[in-house]
């Protein structure tokens, strides 16, 4: 089980253990949004700092409607007590987690400032 806490913007927030290229792990906090199917989603520069590898390109819509186009990159990063080897692409100012890399998963919120957020899988 993996187990986060919701931050004072109401954000359900969770650490991940991700991979750099080296094979060190470095713990990172991420925001589950549900409103994003990928895997995962990095800041440029927490990616140019893990030195993970391009493996292709990407393009989204936005909330706002726009289209964004970015490199995508592979990572491995521990999930629910398993490496896993996922797609994220270099974008935004936060780490997101998607639906993508919930899927199978049992997401539980209290939504309020400290409270309990758990993923469990459903297999």
């Amino acid at each position: 089980m993996i187990e986060g806490f919701v931050n004072a913007n109401l954000e359900a927030v969770v650490t991940l253990h991700v991979q750099d290229q080296a094979g060190r792990t470095r713990e990172v906090d991420a925001v589950i949004d549900t409103g994003f199917n990928g895997y995962l989603a990095l800041p440029p520069t927490l990616v140019a700092g893990l030195g993970l590898p391009v493996v292709g390109d990407g393009e989204a819509i936005l909330a706002d409607g726009s289209e964004a186009v970015f490199d995508v990159y592979g990572v491995t990063l521990w999930w629910n007590g398993q490496s896993r080897y996922v797609e994220t692409g270099a974008v935004g100012l936060d780490p997101l987690v998607g639906m993508s890399l919930l899927d199978n998963q049992n997401l539980s919120i209290d939504v309020t400032n400290g409270g309990r957020v758990a993923i469990q899988s459903l297999e």
